[in-house]
């Protein structure tokens, strides 16, 4: 059975229609790409399925139950953990606060315990902490552990945002343009980490307008035009597909669409 399964998925704001009976099946332990011009509506579906936006019609259902009408941390706390087109780290707070910060769904004890720390409280600060420094080191900036997130530098910021959502122990994992603001050797880094994600069963579901990113590391494509998928397939199958080419470029300059993919 598909983990996430999204069908009829219906959003409008005011007069617009932003996305429109959108269909979209994700395996367990497999990557599916989300792609599309700017304006697609590639970004409000995220949003749908982790509760920013309500559907105004349409079932998302996630590993056996809906998510329509739960609030992001509950659909968090489900298994769905996701970052961000814009970074969206606690600037103040250090690199193992983020990312200890989101262990917060995972965490059994109040205000009670946080006032007056019983053993259950301290084992579970020492289970949150090194649950931090676990996905830190995975993800190769433990040695920035005491630095303010604002601090770092655009790339590793983006690896900490990954680092929280990880903490989370998250089933599904919806990554908004991990590759944006990224040099080629960070791109190429970031594909690596990704494949290890699934490797450890964690499905992955990403937007990316970084087309070496998005057909080096999906297993499927989903294209949306105007808040509609036009296509789904194979990343071979993608490229070739003549309404996708349209939809980015017009007939022309096929070549240039898929530099080295």
């Amino acid at each position: 059975m598909p983990l996430l399964s999204i069908s009829g998925l219906t959003k409008t704001f005011g007069g617009l229609m932003a996305v429109k009976d959108v269909d979209v099946s994700i395996e367990p332990s497999t990557i599916l790409g989300m792609i599309g011009p700017n304006g697609a509506g590639k970004t409000t579906v995220f949003n749908l399925v982790t509760g920013i936006y309500t559907p105004d019609r349409g079932t998302v259902q996630f590993d056996g139950r809906s998510l329509i009408g739960m609030r992001p941390h509950a659909i968090a706390a489900a298994g769905v953990a996701r970052t961000f087109q814009t970074i969206r780290l606690f600037p103040n707070l250090t690199v193992l606060e983020n990312v200890m910060s989101g262990r917060d769904c995972r965490s059994q004890a109040g205000i009670m315990g946080a006032i007056f720390r019983p053993p259950r409280q301290r084992r579970e600060e020492r289970d949150i902490r090194a649950q931090a420094e676990r996905h830190l080191r995975f993800m190769n900036i433990w040695q920035f552990r005491h630095e303010l997130a604002k601090n770092l530098p655009y790339g590793d910021q983006r690896r900490v945002e990954v680092a929280r959502a990880l903490a989370t122990d998250p089933k599904l994992l919806v990554l908004d343009e991990p590759a944006a603001g990224l040099n080629e050797h960070e791109s190429g880094e970031l594909m690596a980490l990704i494949r290890q994600i699934r490797d450890f069963g964690i499905t992955i579901w990403l937007i990316e307008h970084d087309m070496k990113v998005v057909m080096g590391v999906s297993d499927q494509i989903v294209v949306l035009d105007n808040g509609m998928k036009i296509a789904e397939g194979t990343p071979q199958a993608v490229q070739a597909n003549p309404r996708v080419i349209e939809a980015y470029l017009g007939r022309e300059e096929e070549q240039e669409m898929w530099p080295n993919v």
